[in-house]
């Protein structure tokens, strides 16, 4: 059990939700209507994607576009994907809102992801989680990427063992240069080298900090 945990910041794909079935529909409409068709991504390449920068997940989906395309169908990608999600909300993890709401009572909880601007306020509207975070930081807000992101929601928040909550080994290793506790939300969309702890479902947080 890790020890004197003063504050736990969670990632949002494959942690909270997984908006995967949903973003696949979006981002291949958009890549149809650019002519790019041929590049069509499905629900478990965009979860062998999440979690990285998005400047890195289009790289990889248009690997033969000039960075200029890339800039472009990223633009339609993410205004399709904000559109489809504000009519369909991803699928939450069972658990998910019961293990917030307990943690909430006793811990600070915040939220870090290296997602496009609006994702997170768009997640916690529809889901309904936002009184249970007291703050949210992506790439948009401060021009940084999770580490950093991470640190700075820690310091600003006075946070001295912050944990944070992610899926994949781009968290992980987020988490050990932002100098903060690793949990590995094995439930979600990756794997992990040497995560402080294990949950193979969201209530297990719960049993291990409460």
């Amino acid at each position: 059990m890790i020890q004197n945990i003063d504050g736990v910041i969670f990632d949002v794909d494959g942690t909270i939700w997984d908006s995967t079935e949903v973003v696949q529909k979006a981002w291949n409409q958009a890549l149809r209507e650019e002519g790019l068709g041929s590049c069509h991504v499905t629900a478990d390449d965009l979860r062998g994607l999440f979690g990285l920068p998005m400047k890195a997940i289009m790289e990889r989906v248009l690997p033969k576009e000039s960075e200029e395309t890339q800039d472009r169908v990223a633009k339609r990608c993410f205004r399709y994907e904000h559109e489809f999600l504000a009519k369909e909300a991803g699928s939450i993890y069972d658990g998910i809102e019961e293990m917030l709401r307990r943690l909430s009572a006793r811990y600070p909880l915040y939220i870090v992801s290296n997602c496009q601007a609006g994702y997170i306020e768009l997640m916690l509207d529809k889901t309904g989680f936002s009184s249970f975070f007291k703050g949210h930081l992506c790439p948009a807000d401060t021009g940084l990427l999770k580490a950093d992101n991470i640190r700075r929601i820690a310091d600003e928040n006075g946070l001295q063992n912050a944990l944070y909550v992610g899926d994949t080994l781009w968290d992980e290793s987020a988490s050990r240069e932002a100098g903060v506790a690793f949990a590995h939300a094995a439930y979600g969309f990756g794997t992990a080298k040497a995560p402080d702890l294990i949950i193979h479902k969201p209530m297990d947080l719960v049993d291990q900090l409460l």
